[in-house]
């Protein structure tokens, strides 16, 4: 977010979001929904990092898909029967307008009949076919180098950049999901998230480990 949020918003406490949450969808039902889509959208966060590992290691509270912003709109219209909130700063924007989609990056896909959140849609900062980190601007990578995919074909973010994001908050889920990660990462894979380590969070514990 670049700039003031929006007035309003609602604000939901630990328990109602737990149990608005509860019926989140999985990578497979967005899929099937998103199949034929233009736009490089991928399953993100720690689903992406089970997409990655080849099954669920852990229950997960939500599910969270990246789309460059531009493409947003086309992923919307697969859901024409759902309402796109937008989230930011502990607050929701129901039916989010321009202006609170223009200064937030998360969206909230709700289900209007029962209230209930069914995944969460990140618009991404991006330069055309350009993905960039909305961490660190200068990051910036092909989107056809930073998506992979399911042997059924469900597309996932690379696990270091899931991991990049996960490091600045470092949660014990964060820390599970690194731990878990570790070593299914290859050389290449180690040496590249150390790098974007180094240069993202210096000084991070993990990169320790990276270089074992």
């Amino acid at each position: 977010m670049t700039e003031s949020l929006p007035p309003g918003g609602v604000v939901l406490d630990a328990d109602e979001m737990a149990a608005r949450w509860a019926q989140a969808w999985r990578p497979e039902q967005v899929a099937e929904r998103l199949g034929g889509v233009g736009a490089p959208w991928c399953v993100a966060a720690g689903w992406a990092l089970d997409l990655f590992r080849g099954g669920q290691s852990r229950p997960h509270g939500d599910l969270e898909i990246a789309v460059p912003a531009a493409g947003f709109p086309e992923i919307r219209d697969r859901f024409p029967e759902y309402a796109f909130d937008a989230a930011g700063s502990g607050r929701v924007w129901p039916d989010a307008g321009p202006e609170a989609l223009a200064v937030t990056h998360q969206t909230w896909v709700r289900d209007p009949a029962s209230d209930r959140f069914l995944f969460d849609v990140f618009r991404e900062p991006h330069r055309g076919a350009t993905w960039i980190c909305r961490r660190d601007e200068s990051l910036r990578l092909p989107y056809d180098t930073v998506i992979e995919r399911t042997a059924d074909g469900v597309p996932y973010l690379l696990p270091e950049l899931v991991l990049l994001f996960k490091a600045k908050a470092a949660r014990p889920k964060d820390q599970s999901d690194f731990d878990g990660a570790l070593p299914l990462l290859g050389r290449a894979r180690r040496d590249t998230l150390r790098g974007w380590l180094e240069r993202v969070h210096p000084g991070h514990p993990w990169l320790a480990r990276l270089t074992d």
